[in-house]
């Protein structure tokens, strides 16, 4: 009841919203489909109570149509519903934001000492201590359940000591699930179903635990030589960190919820407490990143990135507008973080920019155009094997050396990624999401030096066979 008397209310005071909003909105994304290939995007605006727009465009990775309805991933805006879960348990008394994880969580070890002192709240604010330079989550093995989430931790040593310095972790937010499990007695899917989406009327959301547990409707695309690829998400786990999916309509409930201060789920004075940034970052809350607009607008929002999907969320407390984006393409492409940028330069009463993506055309076909001449290499090469150890009869293997650079690559992409992510984890298959027609060249080539140098000391060992004086 109260609920709706408070939304009642926010709709008497909706200032007079211009209908050619839908109207923009749905040209804008149009023109951004059309000019970069999207398949498939949902959005949802609100302002204070009301729904502006929520609705779907294109094709999910099924075939089927986007719409209000379609369940799609929304990734790491997963945080904020974390992030509110645990709130709620700080407000029933079950839990202090600023006591050890392990009080409530004996299950969480570490081969670091310095993570007993480990709090609930930096588990929310990232600054737990823990890393992707110090614990590789992505390529790791991945676990099936948070129980497994958090048991991996036991050989996991910390980055910096708790409280220290802030790095963005998905395992602080899968720590974060795991103790709302113990803590409530209940799945934390089923605790999110009965204290979030059920309240709020979020009929069609869930939270899944890994890339398995995706609906086709979720899964998503590459962009390969300018055309969209419908392929399966890398196996990942993601509960607590990335593991809601939701649709348009359901993410308006949860923005207008926002937007009117979480009515009936959390109080006002908890609202403020998640939206304020920790010492060691001041853009980053609980489960919240706190920005401004291009205008200047401050705002508050979270993206999400799955390797075949996007999403963003972010509300403009001043104005009571909320915004959410859904697309079903991956992180190497930004669609859903794109789009946001041009729907609130709608809202604001801008011109949306549509971007190219002729740069991202132009480097696919650079590398299909080195991987065809790689292989026209390898043929020559093979071919010319003899030839090639006739000419150097005091050959040595490390003349050989350059045809062996690209396996090298290969097996030591990973670690080299690391570095130039600035320790941000990957595995190998998740590189070729990222980066698909650089990996098949760098496969190809890979393949094409193996069987250069195969055949070279073949042709080398046969030419010495026939060179020898007792040979017949």
């Amino acid at each position: 009841m109260l609920r709706t008397a408070l939304v009642a209310i926010c709709l008497v005071f909706v200032p007079n919203i211009s209908p050619s909003v839908p109207a923009s909105v749905d040209a804008y994304v149009e023109r951004y489909r059309a000019a970069t290939g999207l398949p498939g995007v949902a959005v949802a605006i609100t302002n204070k109570g009301e729904v502006i727009h929520a609705t779907g465009y294109g094709k999910t990775a099924t075939g089927e149509p986007v719409t209000a309805d379609t369940p799609m991933a929304v990734a790491s805006v997963s945080k904020s519903f974390t992030a509110l879960a645990v709130m709620q348990l700080a407000e029933q008394g079950k839990i202090a934001l600023d006591q050890p994880v392990r009080r409530y969580l004996p299950e969480f070890t570490m081969a670091d000492p310095r993570a007993a002192k480990i709090t609930v709240r930096q588990l929310l604010h990232q600054t737990s201590g823990m890393a992707d330079s110090a614990f590789r989550e992505k390529s790791l093995p991945q676990p099936r359940t948070l129980q497994g989430a958090v048991a991996r931790l036991r050989t996991a040593r910390l980055a910096a000591e708790p409280g220290t310095a802030f790095s963005y972790h998905n395992t602080n937010y899968q720590v974060a699930a795991r103790l709302v499990e113990v803590v409530s007695g209940r799945p934390f899917a089923a605790y999110l179903d009965a204290h979030v989406f059920e309240p709020l009327g979020m009929r069609h959301s869930t939270t899944i635990d890994t890339d398995r547990d995706l609906p086709g409707t979720a899964r998503g695309h590459l962009y390969v030589l300018g055309q969209a690829v419908a392929v399966p998400e890398p196996a990942g786990f993601g509960n607590g960190s990335g593991g809601v999916v939701s649709t348009a309509g359901d993410m308006a409930r949860w923005l207008i919820a926002q937007n009117t201060g979480l009515p009936d789920l959390l109080s006002a004075r908890s609202v403020d407490e998640m939206r304020a940034a920790s010492k060691q970052n001041e853009d980053y809350g609980l489960g919240w990143m706190i920005d401004k607009t291009e205008r200047g607008t401050p705002v508050l929002e979270h993206g999400g990135d799955l390797f075949t999907s996007t999403a963003h969320q972010l509300l403009m407390p001043g104005s009571g507008y909320g915004i959410a984006v859904m697309a079903n393409t991956g992180m190497a492409f930004s669609d859903a973080h794109a789009l946001m940028t041009g729907l609130v330069a709608i809202v604001e009463g801008g011109t949306p920019q549509v971007p190219s993506r002729q740069p991202l055309l132009l480097t696919d076909l650079l590398f299909a155009l080195l991987t065809l001449v790689t292989i026209g290499l390898a043929v020559r090469g093979t071919a010319r094997a003899r030839q090639w150890a006739a000419r150097r009869t005091g050959w040595r293997l490390w003349r050989l050396a350059p045809c062996l650079v690209p396996i090298t690559l290969c097996a030591t992409i990973a670690p080299i990624h690391r570095i130039l992510a600035r320790g941000r984890d990957a595995s190998w298959v998740q590189l070729a999401y990222l980066y698909p027609t650089f990996m098949v060249w760098l496969v190809t080539a890979a393949a094409a030096g193996l069987m250069v140098v195969a055949a070279r000391l073949w042709g080398a060992a046969r030419l010495r066979r026939t060179s020898r004086p007792d040979h017949t």
